[in-house]
């Protein structure tokens, strides 16, 4: 009792299990994509101007791809490091590798015209394989991607070339054990490749949950919920994901870092820090070493109505510093509530206005008990009227399916698409004004009035998220239409004290704004360590550093 457990390779089961794949110009899979119902689809109509009618998406096969640019030296080479049958160079591979999933990325993927691609698809077995492949690529100069479950939303899986004449991605799907767990100390360890759902069906089988719940869960992985700093929808009781990162392997072109050794050190600057959130560009995650916790033996829940979003937003405030924080604690403001009540019905069967929030707790019947309760007093208290689990319980049965609706939006001409900061208590109204101005502001002036909405998903004692969804008519260009609106949001952000990115990472898409964040000095720092790890410069070409 109280030793580690090595699981070692996949068992016979682990191995049989098939990863989903997404598809290649939507969100998830083909089961998830439903039509509009027709009375949102009236809706957008007289809100939008528009028909409603879906468009005729192109087949797969109809796109032309950007020729491959491997030469045959060069597959022999990638070849003699994973195998031929790991060297991918076909269409249908290459596409699916062609970009993450925002709403910019489906709008190019589904334009007329040749795709930009990967070059090859190299899926490696191991860390001593992809150490190989990086080693391999820079003598060769090969641009190199790593991907993860896709789901980037800011760019950050462009198959940008640079001054390189090749890139190829490296797919880590294979790396997707769970080699060890160790119940004592609450900690287990992770292949990279690993989604979110494959994870937690291999840790239950001990009895555990890791509790990273972000609305890419089903697809994404742990390497890229490590190489992104994921915050996770279950954040306000477990913590982000780099709060739950114990130690990380990670294979850079001039050798492997093993960092992380006890759960806190004084031995010099933690490292870990450099690479959670490093995006690829200094190192490919190879393996995570995770804190973990016993499956909850009992979920509560309980849904609140506030009358505006200040209210709710101080309410929130007072519940996370008292330390009462439920796992899950979320805030919709008027907007956002509004719309949710016009997809799911009224609540109890008449209309609530204001805004809504969720909370549901987690952990032994007891320990909910306690803290729901004072949770409950301290919201009563700050103005919120209860609406009972129902609520609550909707949000969780629904709370992956917005990027389908998104898709959905897409079809009928509707541009959907979100962004996200945070900042401290004292200074969220102000920022919240400051973008949702700066939105409305760009794209009314485009002839293309948006609808925008906000929510509270993530909170700290000090400060909190805020999560905006803009629902507008698309324009004639609407790629360059968002990119003017994201512009005008990215600097009011800046200049309103917020982060250009809580949790979706800086890709390509935030990397104008990170020398405003972190300073000259800071991109100093980021550029020495990308020189001392990848002097080559061969990992993820024009993503996070300026």
């Amino acid at each position: 009792m109280g030793e580690i457990m090595h699981t070692g390779t996949a068992s016979s089961e682990d191995a049989a299990e098939t990863r989903p794949e997404m598809i290649w110009d939507a969100w998830g899979v083909p089961a998830g994509h439903t039509a509009l119902p027709e009375q949102i689809r009236r809706l957008l109509a007289g809100v939008f101007g528009i028909s409603g009618e879906p468009v005729t998406r192109r087949a797969e096969e109809d796109v032309p791809l950007r020729v491959s640019a491997l030469g045959a030296e060069d597959l022999a080479g990638l070849s003699a490091v994973v195998g031929a049958a790991e060297v991918d160079t076909g269409d249908r591979a290459r596409l699916r590798h062609a970009g993450g999933k925002s709403t910019p990325d489906l709008l190019r993927r589904r334009a007329d015209g040749p795709q930009d691609a990967p070059d090859a698809v190299v899926t490696p077995a191991d860390h001593d394989e992809v150490l190989r492949l990086l080693a391999y690529c820079a003598d060769r100069g090969i641009a190199v991607v790593p991907f993860g479950g896709g789901t980037s939303v800011v760019g950050g899986l462009d198959p940008i070339r640079g001054r390189f004449g090749s890139v190829v991605a490296v797919d880590l799907r294979r790396l997707d054990t769970l080699t060890d767990v160790d119940p004592v100390s609450g900690t287990a360890t992770f292949g990279a490749g690993l989604t979110g759902p494959h994870a937690e069906r291999l840790l239950a089988r001990h009895g555990l949950s890791l509790g990273h719940f972000p609305q890419s869960f089903e697809f994404a992985s742990i390497g890229g919920f490590a190489a992104t700093r994921s915050s996770g929808q279950a954040s306000a009781g477990y913590g982000r994901f780099d709060d739950m990162i114990q130690r990380l392997v990670v294979a850079t072109p001039t050798g492997t870092l093993d960092l992380g050794r006890a759960p806190a050190s004084a031995a010099g600057p933690d490292l870990r820090e450099l690479f959670a959130g490093s995006e690829g560009t200094l190192g490919i995650v190879t393996a995570v070493t995770l804190r973990v916790h016993p499956v909850p033996e009992t979920v509560a829940y309980q849904a609140w109505s506030f009358p505006d979003f200040e209210a709710g937003a101080a309410a929130l405030r007072r519940v996370v510093q008292t330390g009462a924080a439920p796992t899950v604690l979320r805030l919709s403001d008027e907007a956002e509530t509004g719309l949710n009540l016009a997809r799911a019905g009224d609540i109890g069967g008449s209309p609530v206005g204001g805004c809504l929030a969720v909370t549901t707790f987690e952990g032994t019947a007891d320990h909910v008990a306690a803290r729901s309760a004072e949770a409950y007093a301290l919201l009563a208290a700050a103005g919120g009227s209860p609406l009972g689990e129902q609520p609550a319980r909707d949000w969780e049965h629904g709370r992956f399916a917005a990027p389908y609706l998104r898709d959905a939006l897409l079809d009928v001409g509707i541009l959907c698409e979100t962004l996200e900061t945070a900042t401290g208590w004292s200074n969220l109204a102000r920022l919240k004004a400051a973008v949702t101005t700066a939105l409305t502001e760009a794209l009314t002036a485009q002839g293309t009035p948006p609808l925008i909405m906000c929510h509270i998903s993530h909170t700290y004692p000090t400060g909190a998220s805020l999560y905006f969804t803009v629902v507008a008519k698309q324009a004639d260009d609407p790629i360059a239409g968002w990119q003017h609106a994201k512009r005008a949001a990215g600097d009011a952000i800046v200049a309103a004290g917020g982060t250009i990115t809580h949790h979706h990472a800086v890709g390509a898409d935030h990397r104008p704004w990170l020398t405003a964040e972190i300073g000259e000095a800071g991109v100093r720092v980021l550029r020495a360590v990308k020189q001392a790890v990848d002097p080559a410069g061969i990992l993820n070409p024009g993503k996070l550093i300026p």
